[in-house]
């Protein structure tokens, strides 16, 4: 690794730096192959606050779409879950039309951060919809349902917000 790009990382990674945010964008003004997988690595180290500045980066990157995969994962995480919101903010940079099912998985089991961010892109972004998709997505909001409390406020907001996307999709392949 060059030693400009060793550099930036560091000063990036460095939880005393207050300007953290400015090497992760040069990172991305340099958007090679090796920054790249450099930073895929961080995203995926397990630190959330150095993650949240990989994926700053990454969303900066011309070639950015290689590493929606490895955000969303990430995301998806069982142990990132009740601090990923800054991740899934950072998803509105990315082209998200063929990523409805992870989002609408993020608005379901995300916290609150996360589920409010998921909601926006489920709300503006125009996905890539098939029967496949809707299929998945009921799969998902049935899991949800099993294993919420079906009395908690959350859950019935939810339930409206879900239900709603859902008919809306069904109508939208029934036309």
């Amino acid at each position: 690794m060059s030693k400009d790009i060793q550099g930036l990382i560091h000063k990036m990674c460095d939880k005393d730096e207050a300007e953290a945010y400015v090497y992760a964008d040069a990172l991305a003004n340099i958007g090679t192959e090796e920054v790249l997988n450099e930073l895929l690595a961080i995203l995926k180290s397990g630190d959330m606050d150095n993650a949240f500045l990989a994926a700053r980066a990454l969303s900066q990157l011309k070639d950015k779409e290689k590493a929606l995969d490895e955000v969303l994962e990430v995301i998806h995480d069982k142990k990132n879950q009740h601090q990923n919101g800054g991740l899934v903010q950072m998803l509105g940079d990315f082209d998200l039309s063929e990523k409805f099912v992870d989002i609408f998985r993020i608005f379901l089991f995300g916290n609150f951060k996360a589920s409010l961010f998921a909601k926006e892109y489920l709300d503006t972004v125009e996905f890539e919809i098939s029967p496949r998709v809707l299929k998945k997505a009921e799969k998902h909001w049935k899991h949800y349902l099993n294993n919420s409390n079906p009395d908690d406020e959350e859950v019935k907001a939810k339930r409206v917000d879900a239900e709603e996307i859902i008919k809306e999709i069904r109508e939208l392949l029934t036309d």
